[in-house]
């Protein structure tokens, strides 16, 4: 599989290594709006954004990952590319532990060493990042990140856009309204409504945050 990687930052490091962990896959170049033309570089492209109708004239066999932290950021090029679902792959490092019944999304991204356990649902384009814990019966919504080893606990359900910080804890049943924050190291012990910042332990709202999404 040929993949073309869309974000040429830090976060793209941490795709590119899981791409390389696993056999059959293939980066073939690097999408950024930060390039203002194609450059080749070591048998890869670097190109901006607006190249991808080009990519897919020429190309029937590759995929696109979104390799930007920002939920914003990642929705909204989603819909600036517009393309089918079916170009996007989804990812999922070797040494992840996931359940056969879990559901995952395209687009998502499952980092090193993160579990997610039975019946858990993902959204599409999301991010469960390294050492995080999902666990049984977890609802997550499209566009979210769950943060380095956060631990969602049974039957929590996180809505779209969500981001939930490094270290943070949201016990059984917790629900995180769209487009929330969740500070890092916080424990999640009642509801958070959407559009909030909640910090702390046990965690409170701080703020609103304003609208997300695009």
């Amino acid at each position: 599989m040929r993949i073309v990687i869309i974000g040429e930052g830090g976060h793209s490091k941490v795709i590119k290594d899981i791409i390389d962990s696993i056999k059959g896959y293939e980066i073939i170049g690097f999408l950024d709006d930060k390039f203002e033309q194609t450059l080749v570089k070591e048998h890869l492209f670097f190109a901006p954004l607006s190249t991808v109708s080009n990519l897919l004239d020429h190309f029937t066999d590759i995929k696109f990952i979104i390799a930007i932290g920002d939920n914003h950021v990642r929705k909204k090029i989603v819909h600036e590319m517009n393309i089918p679902d079916s170009f996007y792959v989804t990812l999922q490092h070797p040494s992840s532990i996931i359940s056969s019944s879990t559901q995952i999304g395209v687009g998502t991204v499952i980092m090193p060493f993160s579990v997610i356990n039975a019946d858990a649902k993902i959204g599409r384009h999301s991010i469960i990042n390294t050492g995080a814990v999902i666990e049984h019966d977890n609802n997550i919504g499209d566009f979210v990140h769950i943060s380095p080893h956060a631990t969602l606990t049974g039957s929590v359900k996180v809505e779209e856009g969500v981001h939930i910080g490094a270290g943070s804890t949201l016990i059984p049943n917790v629900e995180i309204g769209e487009w929330s924050v969740i500070g890092a190291g916080a424990t999640a012990i009642n509801n958070i409504p959407p559009y909030s910042l909640a910090v702390g332990t046990p965690a409170r709202l701080k703020n609103e945050i304003g609208l997300g999404g695009v």
